[in-house]
């Protein structure tokens, strides 16, 4: 069990115009499921704000930080962020955190956009050597979410995304999209 994601003082700050909403409109449609969303700067400061951010809202939710959800959360969250920070950044742009909980479907859907179009995830996660330094956060990705993948954002960029079961006894039926 991940603990320590957000300690006393330390708290994420909002940046400037990130709005966060309770409800949104996805995709041309009205939705009431809780939503987060905020925008970033693209650097591991950012990254690290971006998971604490998520641990907080987890428990708003009804996750208290030290449960399985919201610790798989923070894993899936820092996991995307690092990427977008490491292989998406682009000079004088940020990355965009998305997280949206359907109770109905108990899935909690997580986004992270960055603009870097021509840098695409693999469609399956690498195989990692042990003795590897890094290439382990996508099997992390896989693992840890019902489904993942990525999708063009318009007019630049990529959406890389993941959901994750609120379930943390049920067993996950992987599918693929």
């Amino acid at each position: 069990m991940l603990t320590g994601t957000t300690t006393s003082g330390e708290e994420p700050r909002r940046i400037a115009g990130a709005p966060v909403a309770e409800s949104a409109v996805l995709d041309g449609e009205a939705t009431e499921h809780p939503l987060l969303a905020a925008q970033f700067a693209s650097s591991p400061r950012g990254a690290r704000l971006a998971r604490r951010l998520a641990v907080r809202r987890m428990e708003e939710w009804g996750y208290p930080p030290a449960s399985d959800t919201s610790c798989t959360i923070a894993l899936v969250v820092g996991e995307l962020a690092a990427n977008a920070v490491q292989h998406g950044r682009v000079p004088g742009h940020d990355f965009c955190l998305r997280l949206r909980l359907d109770e109905v479907s108990g899935l909690v859907r997580i986004e992270v956009a960055d603009a870097a179009a021509a840098k695409r995830p693999p469609a399956a996660p690498p195989s990692s050597y042990p003795d590897g330094e890094s290439g382990r956060g996508l099997l992390l990705v896989d693992v840890l979410s019902v489904r993942w993948g990525s999708t063009p954002r318009h007019p630049v960029g990529k959406t890389v995304w993941a959901e994750v079961s609120t379930e943390a006894s049920t067993e996950l039926t992987r599918t693929t999209q």
